[in-house]
């Protein structure tokens, strides 16, 4: 499957187009580089990995929710609202006790804005995009995750006409817990792969 190259890229016009627009309204003193910093923080790790968070906590309380997330996971995902450019197509990859996925646009940088939000600096670097094809167990270990030798390490290259979410394992502890509890465990670099769902204790809440 071929990946499009007008779309998702550092490079691409629109993205040079809103560099150049910042740049001037910055010299003109018009806008503080550092309260856009804020902003694009806000948007690449609160406000839109939470519409994912979202998604993950509802599959592990409704098992219903969870087998329409693996047989149609653009349609699950749309029902709650997530919906929109960069989402149009997605595909739902769950982790298990033998098996963990990870994401990666080897060509680009295709991720899905929609349940996401903005993809990390990091998923854009050629560094990622090839190392966690040749190497995935090198690249999870440098960023803390150290998985077991026996766990099998599955990596899924999103395309132009398809984007993935991992559905990291739900944590022990958690029974009964409600679907806005059971979300504060879901992080962003969980649903890329990059790491794991918080245990109960990270989160602040008791199990």
């Amino acid at each position: 499957m071929s990946h499009d190259h007008h779309h998702d890229n550092e490079l691409d016009p629109f993205a040079a187009r809103v560099r150049a627009l910042e740049t001037i309204l910055t010299r003109k003193g018009l806008i503080d580089p550092a309260a856009i910093d804020v902003i694009v923080d806000t948007y690449e790790t609160k406000v839109g990995p939470r519409n994912g968070a979202r998604v993950v906590a509802k599959a592990w309380a409704d098992p219903a929710f969870a087998d329409w997330l693996r047989s149609d996971a653009t349609a699950a995902i749309g029902s709650l609202g997530y919906s929109g450019r960069q989402g149009e197509h997605m595909q739902a990859v769950f982790n298990t006790k033998d098996t963990h996925n990870l994401v990666v646009c080897t060509l680009c940088s295709c991720y899905p804005w929609s349940v996401l939000g903005l993809p990390p600096v990091w998923y854009k670097a050629p560094a990622y995009r090839s190392r966690a094809v040749i190497d995935p167990r090198g690249v999870l270990e440098e960023f803390g995750l150290a998985l077991p030798a026996t766990m099998k390490i599955r990596v899924w290259d999103s395309t132009a006409e398809l984007r993935y979410l991992v559905v990291p394992m739900r944590p022990a502890g958690t029974e009964g817990w409600s679907e806005e509890r059971l979300a504060d465990l879901v992080s962003r670099d969980a649903m890329i792969g990059t790491g794991l769902a918080k245990e109960p204790e990270q989160a602040g809440q008791p199990a």
